[in-house]
């Protein structure tokens, strides 16, 4: 089974890096005609985008991909802090065991929206992730039966 196609592209740590990540997801399920929301991929790519900018060292590089699946496409965010989403502010405490607690809106949207979403450690810190199923089919209106 050949490999999925993917997109990878490092982005700069600053603000530029969301409108750039934004445009790279549309470009990339537009070019591959993807079957996933483009809309919800933009949205979701650009909360993950800015939580690395904004939560990670200015040092630690970033970067997008964008892979392609046959029943709708992932996007992850890798960054160079191993700490889980949500952990900002060092160990997490027993009593907010879970790493996705909300401290802000993005997380939220990324659980709301997406098909399945999470995070792993890699060599250089770690990746999010978020996976959108295609989209249904269309469904044509019908006029006033007759």
């Amino acid at each position: 089974m050949p490999d999925a196609p993917a997109w990878r592209i490092a982005l700069p740590h600053t603000a530029a890096a969301v409108p750039m990540a934004r445009a790279l997801v549309r470009t990339a399920l537009t070019e591959a005609d993807a079957p996933a929301d483009r809309d919800t991929a933009e949205l979701l790519t650009a909360e993950l985008v800015a939580n690395a900018v904004e939560h990670t060292r200015a040092c630690a590089p970033i970067e997008l991909v964008v892979e392609l699946l046959a029943d709708g496409c992932q996007v992850e965010v890798h960054d160079g802090d191993p700490r889980p989403p949500g952990d900002l502010t060092g160990p997490r405490d027993d009593a907010h065991p879970d790493p996705w607690q909300e401290h802000g809106r993005g997380l939220l949207l990324l659980r709301a929206l997406s098909s399945g979403c999470g995070h792993r450690r890699t060599e250089r810190g770690k990746a999010v992730w978020f996976t959108l199923s295609a989209r249904p089919a269309a469904v044509p209106l019908r006029g006033p039966a007759v």
